[in-house]
């Protein structure tokens, strides 16, 4: 057979290639005949650079900036110099992963770093530039990536606001004498919630990073003032468009302060990849990522694997870190799943406890591919 892995990454304990290879060494001990193709995955954010960069040939390229509390940092992003295209991770420099650990304030962190970078793949000529902005550790509307690229945030004095949560005092903006500019800035949004609201960054994803209930309040109310002077200045309305919450305010600032355009990242990566023509050559698709829930199916990349090997009539099994439905709880997205996956399996429960899946997961996913691998040989004998 001819399978095609396409995983995301397992968060927190292996990247989408390393659960490709993983997977691909599993299948390998009971179907060594099989031909494997690995495409390892990502919607937006954490490991976009590396899958993008790899889909592009593009080189990896390091550059110092600082990280979202501000410590320096050597960030990569990868550079295309044939097409002049430019993919960035605002993981790999404002990211949340990298304050694990650490101890910071939610109200200090901003995305000042990440305009480092965009000006570094400005300089070396990128007139198309790809930005992945999952996985940030900031809920500030893009207020410190602003500022990095010259952006004047004034008050009713025309005095500078210096901190994000000053921006209820926001009365104007005053652009940089140079704006930065790409012929394309496409954004890869790993979600579509906006900026404002009750499905907006401050309330569903404010408390990952570390946001309480008291400060929302206060917090929308600096992004809602800041979405209103984007309005009434650049003639933006941005505050509720699906995605500009995305990474905290990420996707409202590219949009409002480089006119970029979002994307939702599994169609940016599905249409570089070329994945509809792949899944049509494969006689097998396994998906894999840290946990398969009633997310997977409400538009995330696996489960947007699924979906679409179903209308290529092509097989797909889907592994997990942890296999996560509930049909008492998750009925609807339990009958979706079984409609799209023709299997689903997960590590934990199937061989292992959580803590034993994260702590070996690379081991136990190998095992649970061996696994799968060796049940679709009986399936076919029989």
């Amino acid at each position: 057979m001819k399978v095609l892995i396409v995983p995301d990454k397992f968060k927190g304990t292996l990247t989408a290639p390393a659960a490709a290879a993983a997977i691909a060494a599993g299948w390998r001990r009971p179907r060594g005949r099989d031909t494997l193709e690995l495409l390892p995955m990502s919607d937006g954010g954490d490991g976009f650079g590396e899958v993008l960069g790899e889909l592009l040939g593009a080189r990896a390229e390091v550059t110092v900036t600082v990280d979202a509390t501000h410590e320096p940092r050597r960030a990569r992003w990868w550079w295309e110099p044939k097409s002049r295209t430019a993919v960035i991770e605002s993981a790999e420099v404002v990211g949340l992963a990298q304050l694990r650990g650490r101890k910071y304030d939610p109200l200090e962190v901003d995305t000042f770093g990440l305009g480092v970078v965009l000006q570094s793949a400005a300089r070396a000529g990128a007139e198309r530039c790809l930005v992945g902005v999952g996985g940030s550790a900031t809920n500030e509307g893009s207020f410190g990536l602003a500022r990095s690229l010259g952006w004047k945030f004034l008050d009713r004095q025309r005095q500078p606001i210096r901190r994000w949560t000053r921006l209820t005092n926001l009365e104007r903006l005053e652009p940089p004498e140079h704006r930065l500019r790409f012929g394309e800035l496409v954004v890869a949004v790993d979600v579509q919630n906006p900026l404002l609201g009750p499905r907006g960054c401050t309330r569903i994803y404010g408390p990952q990073k570390g946001l309480r209930e008291v400060d929302y309040y206060p917090v929308e109310k600096c992004l809602a003032r800041l979405a209103a002077v984007v309005k009434k200045s650049l003639k933006r309305d941005l505050g509720r468009v699906a995605g500009s919450g995305a990474a905290g305010g990420l996707g409202f600032g590219l949009c409002a302060f480089l006119g970029a355009r979002l994307e939702p990242g599994f169609a940016l990566f599905a249409r570089y990849a070329g994945l509809e023509e792949r899944l049509r050559g494969a006689d097998l698709v396994i998906t894999a990522e840290g946990s398969i829930d009633r997310s997977t199916v409400m538009g995330k990349g696996v489960g947007e694997v699924a979906r679409l090997c179903g209308q290529a009539h092509v097989p797909c099994l889907g592994l997990a870190g942890r296999l996560d439905l509930d049909p008492r709880r998750d009925s609807a997205a339990v009958a979706l799943a079984r409609q799209r996956f023709t299997r689903l399996e997960g590590i934990a429960p199937a061989l292992a406890t959580i803590e034993e899946a994260k702590a070996q997961p690379g081991r136990w996913l190998t095992d649970l591919a061996a696994r799968m691998a060796a049940e679709w040989a009986g399936r076919q004998r029989h």
